[in-house]
């Protein structure tokens, strides 16, 4: 085994768009149970380091396994290089040759195969979490949402400041609310505009 490995991130649109970040509390729920403490850590240290150095970075196999209090890495059969390995497996990072890992920055939700393997008051509690998630609303349909609201406001004489701090009272995003609101002002004088014209 090398002394270090080049990381690098795994560009994938779809898992990006509905993936989970390898930190939260989703993946130290469930994934857990699947992928074992020392994988489970390694994702998180490998989406820091990432987040830090997005274009990637160097890890240092002695350091890191040390760090997750795991044995030296000489070995290709040490808890630390079963963890990059489960890393492979279940398709969170890809080698692609010359000591380069590949790795998500978000974790898929479980397969449905993986969710069977559960114990049961995980499947239940797994279960209850995605009937949430089909629930809430999708990002794009409350941005729509406050957009609607944010041009109604002016429509009915509010500046941009203050429609603004009503979508902020509303619940919404601070980011959200500021660009349903840029987005709504900039439709609004637009309309006045061309009723002028």
């Amino acid at each position: 085994m090398a002394d270090t490995l080049e990381i690098r991130p795994w560009p994938d649109p779809v898992i990006d768009s509905v993936g989970l970040d390898p930190r939260s509390h989703y993946v130290e729920e469930y994934w857990l149970s699947i992928l074992g403490p020392s994988t489970t850590w390694l994702i998180r240290r490998l989406a820091r380091g990432l987040e830090a150095s997005p274009a990637g970075f160097t890890l240092s196999l002695d350091h890191t396994a040390r760090a997750l209090g795991l044995a030296a890495t000489s070995s290709k059969h040490s808890p630390f290089a079963r963890a990059l390995t489960r890393c492979v497996q279940f398709d969170l990072a890809q080698d692609r040759g010359d000591d380069v890992l590949a790795v998500r920055r978000k974790v898929p939700p479980l397969s449905r195969r993986q969710i069977i393997r559960l114990p049961p008051d995980l499947k239940k509690s797994h279960d209850a979490w995605q009937a949430a998630q089909l629930q809430a609303p999708t990002v794009e349909s409350q941005r729509r949402r406050a957009r609607q609201l944010a041009l109604s406001l002016f429509e009915l004489g509010e500046d941009l400041e203050t429609a603004e701090r009503q979508l902020l009272r509303w619940k919404f995003h601070p980011a959200m609310a500021h660009e349903a609101a840029a987005w709504g002002w900039d439709r609004h004088r637009s309309a006045l505009a061309a009723a002028d014209a």
